[in-house]
């Protein structure tokens, strides 16, 4: 099993909705690939003060066959979507995890 993390900095100023627009929009989508088995979001709760807050995105995924098929067929379109919106509003990298327990 994997777990694709994405971990986001949002600015203050578009933080809840960035975040309304994640819950209601972006990750259905995403899930609606049917390549992940589940969705968690997470902030983090004792940042440091910053002018953004700290979002964590997982989706797990039952191995490389169907994250690879996510990258390659899906991915291009929704990260279209999410940097037409909030590209200049959030940081934000992707690693891939492999769930050992």
């Amino acid at each position: 099993m994997l777990l694709y993390n994405v971990s986001v900095k949002v600015d203050r100023d578009v933080e809840d909705e960035w975040l309304q627009w994640m819950k209601t929009k972006h990750i259905p989508d995403v899930m609606n690939t049917q390549q992940f088995v589940e969705s968690h979001i997470c902030r983090l709760i004792d940042p440091p003060e910053e002018e953004e807050a700290t979002f964590v995105i997982q989706y797990r995924c039952e191995g490389m066959e169907k994250l690879n098929l996510y990258f390659e067929k899906f991915a291009p379109a929704l990260r279209d979507d999410f940097n037409s919106r909030y590209k200049d509003k959030t940081t934000l990298f992707r690693t891939v995890m492999e769930i050992l327990e």
